[in-house]
Parts: structure tokens; sequence; C-alpha cells
């Protein structure tokens, strides 16, 4: 838990475009800073404007209305910059959204008083290295790099090495390599344990092994893995982002990434818990977008 150096005075408010909820809310936040003296820019997540006066870091905070997608796809363009984030839910899973469509008022008025803090949580660096060493692509993660089955329904065998030293090899529909935000999204629904957001540790959970480690694996703190295609079609996917085929013999690498996402939170840091025993007896992945 860290202060930011003073109260935000630039701000951008994005808004979840397939979501229309979401687009005249957003325009209802970015009416009520405006009215309060603060200078905003107002659109969709993808709009090219909003885009590019962020990546100029011309605002010191992100609002994003929407649902975990959203605030997901938020940290991806704020995290390098070092922008913190204030995710407002209507989206239909809020494990990392603390303010929900009702309370942004309150939050908001909080938030002009100074009465918040700064949340910071670990995201992944995952890299896509050839058989021959060179790198294809990387990429940041703020809940997992998950190396699955392609479209073939077989499972893939896969190498995992911790820091050079080799640990086993899964034979699974996949295997998922999560930051501690991300064992409450994917690794979750794979069987994989909750870990408190401010860990920095990776969790490794295999998906759907077959007569093969079973188990979700902690890594220390700093520890770096490297997952290499043995045998089968396999395909990566960052944050629920497009697959990228991964051929025999070339690995995915991942490692805590440079830079962490940073969050806005109101109140103790309990807000965690509470969020997550909202969630613990309902569904709320049925019926609503994200």
């Amino acid at each position: 838990m860290s202060p930011i150096p003073s109260i935000p005075q630039r701000v951008a408010v994005a808004a979840y475009s397939k979501l229309p909820e979401s687009v005249s809310e957003a325009a209802a936040v970015n009416a009520w800073l405006q009215s309060r003296g603060l200078e905003t820019v107002h659109g969709a997540l993808d709009d090219a404007d909003l885009r590019k006066r962020v990546a100029a870091k011309d605002v010191d905070l992100f609002i994003a209305v929407g649902g975990d997608g959203t605030v997901i796809r938020s940290a991806h363009l704020c995290a390098p910059l070092g922008i913190p984030i204030l995710g407002i839910k209507l989206g239909r899973v809020g494990f990392l959204i603390q303010v929900h469509q009702q309370e942004w008022h309150t939050a908001l008025e909080n938030l002009l008083k100074g009465e918040f803090w700064i949340e910071s949580r670990m995201m992944l660096c995952a890299d896509h290295v050839a058989e021959n060493g060179n790198l294809h692509g990387s990429w940041h993660a703020l809940n997992e790099a998950a190396l699955c089955r392609g479209e073939q329904v077989r499972p893939v065998r896969l190498s995992a090495s911790v820091d050079g030293h080799y640990l086993t090899t899964y034979v699974a529909d996949g295997l998922i390599a999560s930051t501690p935000t991300g064992s409450t999204a994917y690794a979750l629904a794979s069987g994989g344990p909750i870990l408190p957001p401010e860990l920095r540790n990776i969790l490794l959970v295999p998906i759907a092994p077959h007569l093969s480690v079973d188990r979700a694996v902690v890594l220390s703190e700093g520890a770096a893995v490297s997952l290499q295609v043995v045998e089968g079609e396999a395909v990566l996917s960052v944050d629920g982002q497009p697959a990228i085929p991964i051929p025999p013999g070339e690995s995915v690498s991942v490692r805590a990434g440079e830079f962490p996402a940073l969050f806005v939170r109101f109140g103790d840091a309990g807000y965690f818990y509470r969020n997550l025993t909202a969630h613990m007896n309902q569904n709320p992945s049925i019926g609503m977008p994200r």
C-alpha cells in the first residue's frame, strides 16, 4: 500500500464499447469529473485519441467502466506508463474491481479528498522462444499466460523447467502460468488455489492433466519458468488474447514483469477478501457481458 504524491487532476474515462450501459455510465462519470474542475479525456477503451493521450502520459488516472476484462485491457495500456487504474463494475465478474456502479459518486468524492491508496500487482512477461533461441514475440499479462492444446482434441506434452532446472513433463490439455491476480481467473477454474494479490509468485496449474502431475505449484518469488512443447499442436494465449501457435521444439518463457499494474483502492486492504467472499456462493459468469 502506497499513496500517490497528489490527487489526480487529469483523468481518462474509458468505456467498454460493446456494453451500452458502460458507454452511458462512463459519460456520466466524465461529466461529474468535469463539473469538479478536472481535465478529462473520454471515450471507448479502443478509441485512438484516448489511447494516444494515455500513451503520451497526459493523464494521471485511468477510470475503466466495465468488467474485469475491461480492467485487464486497461492494465495492458496503463501499467507500462505507471498510470493507476480505478475500475467501476458493470460487467459480470468483478474480482479486480472494488467500486460498484451505484458507488462511484462516493468513491470519486473520496478520491478528490485524498482518501485512497495505490495497490501494486505483479504482471508477467511471456516470451515466445524459437528452438534456436531467437525471440519471436513478447507479451505482458495481468492474469496469465496459458499454453494449451490447439484445435485437435488430444493432450499436448509440455516440459517445464524452473530457473533452468527441469521440473516435470505434463501430458495435459495445457498449462497455466498465472499471477496471484490470475489465481481468481482461469487458474481458479482449473482447480488452482487462490493467492493474495500482494504476492509476487508465479502459479503453475495444469489443465485436465492425463496420468501426470495434477497439482498446482507455487514458484518462489523471482523464479522464472520455461514451458517447451514436446509433442502436439499447442497455442499460447496471454490474458485471453488471440492464440499464437507454438510448434514442437519451441517454448514460452515466463517471468515477473518489469512493471506492476497499479490500482486505486479505498478503505483497508481487506477489501480483497470481502470481494472474494461475495463471489464464493454465486456464479457471476452467467448472462452478462464483459
